[in-house]
Parts: structure tokens; sequence; C-alpha cells
């Protein structure tokens, strides 16, 4: 089974609960967000700044694909 960005973020940030005090949520928030596979929009700046992951990644539809890398390869980026 594929891991979820938003699996990663959990990961990279220690636990669920901590990934909801990186956004002031309850730890119910992520479970939801987990749940419904979608993390609220408003709250994707703090997951990447916190975890690295991308808000590209946690929420496509809204911040659209990760723009390519130019004149560098991607395997080293």
């Amino acid at each position: 089974m594929d891991t979820t960005p938003l699996q990663t973020a959990i990961d990279r940030a220690g636990s669920a609960a901590a990934l909801a005090r990186i956004c002031d949520q309850k730890p119910q928030a992520v479970s939801r967000w987990k749940r419904e596979d979608r993390v609220p929009a408003k709250h994707c700046r703090a997951i990447e700044a916190a975890t690295g992951v991308s808000v590209h990644e946690l929420r496509p539809d809204v911040f659209g694909p990760a723009p390519e890398i130019s004149g560098i390869d991607k395997a080293v980026a």
C-alpha cells in the first residue's frame, strides 16, 4: 500500500498528535483528515514548513502540481 502525503507528514512530525499541535488542532482533526483523505488547505503551509511535505503533494487540487525543477537532475534534487 502506498503511503499518502498526509501519512508521510504524520511520520515526520512523530505522531498524529504532534501534527495536530503543529496545526493548532486536536488529534481528532488529523484522524478525520486521514479518514477523508483531505487536509484543509489552510493547514498545508504549516505542515510543509514543519515536515517538508509539499503543499503540492498534500493538496494538488488547490496548489497545483509541484513545479518542475529545471537545470537540475531530479534524482539529485
